[in-house]
């Protein structure tokens, strides 16, 4: 009979060494530190957010503040605005902004044999 309570007060001190271990599970679904800090690290300088072009005007959202062609942002005034870019000129130099940097828009070249198919003959220009 003396084993039971012995049993008992042996499982009770096991169950509260457990609970002062807090438990280490790591999600899986969780990144790994290094792309949060990267994440959450402002790039240095101005940054495009956005681009807005319509007929009659061009704007564009640099580090949440817009601005219009021509307008001036800080030290620099906006020279161009395109759908991917945003050139401004300092006193200085020039900086290039992109919407999505390390990626550059490239005019897709149409062969002659694609330009000769069967719209073409359509339109009039047989062979």
């Amino acid at each position: 009979m003396t084993r039971l309570p012995a049993a008992a007060v042996l499982m009770l001190l096991a169950a509260a060494a457990h609970a002062q271990r807090p438990a280490v599970l790591a999600d899986p679904t969780r990144p790994p530190a290094a792309a949060v800090e990267a994440a959450l690290a402002e790039p240095a300088g101005p940054r495009l957010q956005s681009v807005l072009i319509s007929p009659s005007r061009r704007a564009a959202v640099i580090s949440g503040k817009s601005v219009a062609l021509g307008a001036k942002f800080g030290d620099a005034t906006v020279e161009s605005i395109n759908e991917s870019a945003v050139v401004l000129k300092y006193a200085d130099r020039r900086e290039t902004l992109q919407l999505i940097p390390g990626m550059d828009k490239r005019e897709r070249r149409v062969a002659a044999a694609a330009r000769s198919g069967p719209a073409a003959r359509e339109k009039g220009n047989t062979q």
